[in-house]
């Protein structure tokens, strides 16, 4: 008897923290996103009307790379990883190449989590981490098959991570996790008594 693996579900993970620069950089990025929680009155608009708990800029702001140059930095490190990522997964781009699409900075408040969600109309999705202090939430990603096993039994409490239903991934200040933009993922309450900080992004075939 042999088993043969189909259809498999890659997630790309690195680190910026493997850079020299890194500690400066990251409070960089840190201290930028502080900023615009700050300054950016629709955005904490949006967030209150959506009962988003703490601030996100996805809803009003689509220029951060060309608004401060460490998020510009920021692309181009990341267009090297989502390279390497498209790769990896065998993609043919033709003529085209990937772009990115959207970046947008997250600052979740103790307590407050961002339930399940895909990212359409995109191929690569991502988070960079820029501030996980203890007890904040782990990224929850869930099996694609899911929502088709209909009759299926539960998985055993001990399998091994490719065959759970859903695995989370806990990243570290730096750590860089893309996906394919279809993979629905959530993020649980955060369990930290001060803000988790990330920055997410999506890329575009064009």
């Amino acid at each position: 008897m042999s088993l043969r693996p189909l259809f498999i579900t890659e997630i790309y993970q690195a680190s910026l923290a493997e850079g020299r620069d890194f500690a400066a950089f990251n409070a960089e990025l840190e201290e930028a996103v502080l900023m615009l929680a700050e300054e950016d009155a629709a955005g904490r608009a949006w967030c209150k009307a959506n009962a988003y708990g703490g601030y996100t800029s996805y809803a009003s702001l689509d220029d951060l790379p060309q608004r401060a140059t460490v998020f510009a930095e920021l692309k181009t490190r990341l267009d090297r990883h989502a390279r390497a990522y498209a790769k990896a997964l065998h993609m043919d781009l033709g003529g085209g190449r990937l772009r990115l699409d959207s970046l947008w900075v997250n600052l979740l408040k103790p307590g407050a989590g961002h339930t399940g969600h895909i990212h359409p109309h995109s191929v690569i999705s991502g988070t960079v981490y820029v501030a996980v202090p203890p007890g904040a939430s782990a990224l929850k990603l869930e099996d694609p098959r899911l929502p088709l096993m209909m009759a299926a039994p539960p998985r055993e409490a001990d399998a091994p991570e490719s065959a759970r239903s859903f695995v989370y991934l806990q990243p570290d200040a730096g750590t860089i996790l893309m996906w394919e933009s279809w993979l629905r993922h959530e993020v649980p309450a955060n369990a930290a008594k001060t803000p988790r900080i990330s920055i997410s992004f999506n890329y575009a075939w064009r």
